[in-house]
This record gives C-alpha cells, structure tokens and sequence, in this order.
C-alpha cells in the first residue's frame, strides 16, 4: 500500500467520525476521520501505510454498526470537469 489514507465503504448512515475512529484506532494511529454524511462512506487517515495496511486487513469485511464494512486504499480525487451551461 502506498498512502496512508483509507476508503471505507457501506457505512450504516448514522455512523459518526469518533465511532469510526473509535474502530480504526485498535489498528493504529488514526490521523484524520471524514465520514461523508447521508452517502454511505468515508475516508480514514493513518499515520503510516503499514498502519493502514494492517486496519484494512484487520477490517474489511468486518460488521460494523450492522453493515459489512469494505476498507480499502482511498484513490486520489478525480479531476471533474467544468460544465458549461448554455442558455438559449
């Protein structure tokens, strides 16, 4: 794994940023928590790749707050294209 930074998927919609880093933190240093309210995911930070390594590992495919957690290297954001709209 190359960054520490972790994508975790199907999140239960009511979970939190300190539950999340409740459960990474078992896992290693936990840098930053960003759960993305009312989509499902977030993304975790460690302090290191072995950290994130050894978190994804541990919990993909884990249950969590009643949800099968997917845990996996965050992609770097894509770049998004500028819409033009046009009035006619």
């Amino acid at each position: 794994m190359q960054g520490s930074k972790l994508y975790v998927g199907n999140l239960s919609y009511s979970a939190t940023n300190e539950q999340l880093q409740d459960l990474f933190s078992a896992h290693g240093e936990v840098k930053q928590v960003n759960v993305i309210e009312g989509k499902g995911f977030g993304f975790v930070e460690m302090s290191s790749s072995e950290e994130a390594e050894k978190a994804k590992e541990a919990l993909n495919g884990t249950e969590f707050l009643g949800r099968t957690l997917r845990v996996d290297e965050a992609r770097p954001p894509r770049n998004r294209e500028r819409r033009e709209f046009r009035r006619y």
